[in-house]
């Protein structure tokens, strides 16, 4: 394998950690509590025939496991357990689960819960660490017999709102836990927790907005238009400094940065101007982003998927404003800020703008490939103009880089 990837100051970015097979994509969401806290990340593996139809999970376990045991589910889940669709030999125990250092979900199939054996398997996956949750539920009576057993259930979100109230009322009666999946909107999000559900499932950046939207406030129009400044083609580093310089708080975050453990550099660094040198473009926007986001280290989820849509969108835009659209785009989306006030604060050029506020442009159609991944939809990456598994590969590929990048730049400061 290449060697990583060394970053200004002599960070260590992670490798990527693409699925092996090209014809496997890996889409990976956020399982998230009301708070908005991430508990888990979901991965689940989807392989397409030649054909490009989608094959069934029962016609591709061995190659599911294989792609399971090649992923670093350390780099995929960072600090929370990691949840993986089972397969037929996971539950069985022919097939080890593969090392999650921070714990391991395994949620199985209404198929792989009808099995004869299914409550002693469940028993044996608790027996070697794992945690168990029941997929696809629709209170069949094989699956209420493993809820005791188990740790949770999935309850899919598009159900009607009465049956989903009844399920997470009757699971809660069993003692179950309740995950609440295909969470893709706001309103998907307060309906599944207005109904009881502990847990939702979806991406944790959702296009629609919750609730109404606002203006840039005063400090994050310099925040901003760091990133503007950043985005040009020829970069002004003495206006970026001096527009750092006008921001306190960025100000000691970017010296806190830049003199921390993570750049291992011999001597301290007093000059801003210096600083924002070996920070380099994309690391100096990322960490004024951050600062308009206010992250901190228990935000590092919310910081991870930020910068992991912006590089996504940076590999296949194939050009640096792929990153500036991504970036704005999570920034609107996380801090509920009005698009059209978005642009007219960063001041970003006309093609960015259609890219962000209409999705038309190459770099419109880039953006919206990458939200439908977010939510799992391969018929809307298509739609954009993309193969659903070059999105999924650019995604996977970016989950590491931005988790480097989000530990470091969510240090506190003042700490």
């Amino acid at each position: 394998m290449p060697m990583p990837e060394t970053a200004a100051g002599g960070t260590v970015l992670s490798e990527p950690v693409r699925a092996r097979n090209p014809h496997v994509a890996i889409f990976r969401q956020a399982v998230v509590a009301a708070d908005q806290t991430v508990r888990a990340w979901s991965l689940r593996a989807a392989m397409a025939a030649n054909d490009g139809r989608w094959c069934a999970e029962e016609d591709v376990e061995p190659t599911t496991e294989a792609e399971y045991h090649a992923l670093d589910l350390a780099l995929l889940g960072g600090d929370v357990p990691v949840m993986l669709r089972a397969t037929g030999g996971l539950v069985s125990g022919a097939t080890p689960t593969p090392p999650s250092p921070n714990g391991l979900w395994l949620e199985l199939s209404g198929a792989l819960a009808r099995h004869p054996d299914a409550s002693a398997r469940v028993a044996a996956l608790r027996a070697r660490g794992a945690q168990v949750v029941v997929g696809d539920y629709v209170g069949a009576p094989e699956q209420d017999a493993l809820v005791r057993a188990a740790w949770a259930v999935k309850v899919d979100a598009r159900i009607p709102e009465g049956r989903l109230r009844e399920a997470v009322l009757h699971v809660h009666g069993l003692g179950g836990t309740v995950i609440v999946e295909s969470v893709t909107t706001p309103a998907a999000r307060r309906r599944a927790f207005a109904a009881g559900a502990d847990l939702v499932q979806g991406p944790l950046l959702q296009r629609e907005a919750d609730g109404p939207l606002r203006s840039a406030k005063a400090g994050e129009v310099q925040c901003l238009e760091v990133i503007r400044l950043l985005s040009e083609p020829e970069i002004d580093l003495e206006a970026v400094a001096r527009m750092v310089a006008a921001d306190p708080e960025l100000s000691i975050r970017v010296l806190h940065v830049v003199n921390s453990s993570a750049f291992a550099l011999h001597h301290t660094v007093d000059s801003l101007r210096h600083a924002v040198i070996l920070l380099g473009p994309q690391r100096m926007a990322a960490l004024a982003m951050a600062s308009l986001i206010d992250a901190r280290p228990a935000a590092v989820g919310q910081l991870w998927s930020v910068l992991t849509r912006a590089l996504t969108c940076q590999t296949l835009a194939r050009q640096d404003a792929g990153y500036t659209v991504g970036l704005l785009s999570a920034v609107a989306s996380q801090q509920r800020i009005d698009i059209g006030s978005l642009l007219a604060t960063s001041g970003v050029s006309p093609e960015l703008a259609r890219a962000l506020e209409q999705h038309r442009g190459p770099l419109g159609r880039v953006l919206a490939a990458v939200l439908a991944h977010e939510e799992s939809d391969t018929a809307g990456v298509a739609a954009a103009g993309f193969d659903p598994f070059d999105v999924a590969r650019a995604h996977l590929d970016a989950v590491p880089e931005a988790l480097s990048i989000a530990t470091a730049l969510s240090m506190d400061p003042m700490s």
